[in-house]
């Protein structure tokens, strides 16, 4: 059973320091994340557990 999070998990631009320091948006693994289609993978991922008894796999993001 796939049970889909109610929470998004944080980007990394949107991930900030508690003294004020940010990511850079021009990061190279900061663009490569934004490249990544993680609403597809995690649609795709779920259709791998199509039950909808027993206990719940963890969520994709």
């Amino acid at each position: 059973m796939y049970k889909k999070s109610l929470y998004r998990q944080l980007g990394l631009t949107d991930f900030n320091q508690p003294i004020g320091l940010k990511m850079n948006p021009e990061n190279r693994w900061v663009k490569k994340a934004t490249l990544i289609p993680w609403n597809d993978i995690e649609e795709k991922y779920a259709a791998l557990f199509p039950s909808t008894t027993g206990m719940p796999v963890n969520p994709f993001v």
